[in-house]
């Protein structure tokens, strides 16, 4: 029996990463049922067509002219299915060319066995073989040529045997029996392998609807992380942008300003390489503390930064610091905007367990729940900020002011 590929439905989107993905599952667990019944079929008939020769060798049942020609014409074709069902090359012809030629050896056999019925006791050696020629149609057919042959093999060899012995009662029981336990068998060998295939093509179904279903939630998130990570970047470098001008009175701060804006451009123009927040090369807490007091000053030059570091403090991974940095930079720029800078305060504090940058306001506070989807400047530049490294953003917020607070514990 065989079976078609299983189609695959594909977003046109990602049609041709969803093919490659898909395209190693799809046949995954049939290739591999199909060599283990290959590998049982090829030991069964080693077995059967083993007994079959040694029996056939002292045979005297059917006529010596046709003796040797018979056996070359069954057991060449037997071996070489064996050896094609081992090595998995060319299976389907060789076992093809013993289905047919088996059930011509049966019509032939009354030819072969005329006149010699004192020759006929015993099993004849082709009864070893009814089931390796079934067994043959199951490899190189469809059901219902598969059927077929688990039909009329038996029928055959019934037919020849009584022939030879000449059709008396006392025979036609055991050749009967002989002939139906042979269809049984064969009924057996086709379920288990129609079964053991549905059961591949089952397997091999979900999984690649898995895969297809996991290629495509894969390239939606990669969208969606792309669409938060550019919209938090122009949040993040435009808003600081547009602060530092807006508060640029000097020549320094204007400069300051379009450094800022160039800085912006830079990195909108560099978004692919950017998703890393930077390189990931150690670096010291006190180096974070360094950014935060320039990234403040830069926003308004009246905050300190409080640093508390202890001597334990680990260095931390260079894209967990531009992490807190940037994510902090956001929570100092919604105080200065939103809360106009009143109490503003920034402290950073480190010890061998956890890093935390707190920043707090005595502002008016706000409703989180009022805040639009499409606005990202505490859901994506904070806290899905902290998240993309492995950290923790919490924001309080109340009417007497707004407390966020940024972890990262090291490792322990």
């Amino acid at each position: 029996m065989t079976t078609e590929p299983l189609p695959i439905a594909v977003d046109p989107a990602v049609r041709r990463p969803l093919g490659d993905i898909a395209a190693g599952a799809e046949r995954f667990t049939q290739a591999r049922v199909e060599r283990i019944i290959r590998i049982v079929v090829a030991l069964g008939c080693a077995v059967l067509g083993t007994q079959a020769f040694l029996n056939a060798l002292g045979s005297r049942q059917e006529a010596p002219p046709a003796h040797l020609p018979l056996l070359l014409v069954v057991f060449i074709p037997l071996a070489m299915m064996v050896a094609a069902s081992v090595a998995g090359v060319g299976v389907r012809t060789v076992a093809g060319i013993f289905a047919v030629v088996f059930p011509i050896v049966l019509l032939c056999w009354p030819l072969v066995t005329y006149a010699r019925a004192d020759a006929a006791d015993g099993a004849p050696w082709i009864w070893y073989l009814l089931n390796v020629g079934t067994t043959a149609a199951v490899l190189a057919f469809g059901l219902t040529l598969q059927i077929a042959w688990a039909a009329v093999i038996p029928i055959l060899y019934a037919i020849a045997r009584l022939t030879q012995l000449g059709g008396a009662p006392a025979d036609v029981v055991d050749v009967v029996r002989d002939a139906v336990f042979a269809a049984i068998l064969a009924a057996v060998v086709i379920t288990l392998g129609r079964l053991l295939r549905g059961v591949a093509v089952g397997i091999d179904q979900a999984r690649s609807e898995a895969v297809a279903s996991y290629a495509v939630a894969a390239a939606h998130n990669a969208a969606e992380t792309e669409r938060v990570a550019v919209a938090a970047l122009m949040h993040d470098s435009v808003l600081a942008a547009l602060i530092a001008a807006e508060r640029a009175h000097t020549p320094r701060e204007e400069a300051l300003a379009a450094a800022m804006a160039r800085e912006a451009l830079t990195r909108l123009a560099n978004t692919d390489q950017d998703a890393g927040e930077g390189p990931d090369e150690p670096v010291a807490v006190a180096a974070i503390a360094a950014a935060l007091r320039r990234v403040v000053a830069d926003l308004d030059a009246d905050v300190p930064v409080a640093a508390d570091i202890a001597a334990a403090a680990p260095l931390v991974p260079g894209r967990v610091a531009r992490a807190v940095v940037l994510a902090a930079t956001q929570a100092v720029s919604n105080a200065i905007v939103h809360a106009h800078g009143e109490g503003l305060r920034v402290a950073l504090r480190a010890d061998g367990q956890r890093l935390r940058v707190q920043v707090t306001d005595r502002g008016p506070g706000f409703d989180p729940a009022s805040i639009p989807d499409d606005r990202l400047g505490i859901r994506g530049s904070i806290v899905a900020r902290m998240a993309a490294v492995g950290g923790r953003a919490r924001v309080r917020t109340a009417a007497d002011g707004t407390h966020v607070v940024l972890d990262w514990e090291f490792s322990r």
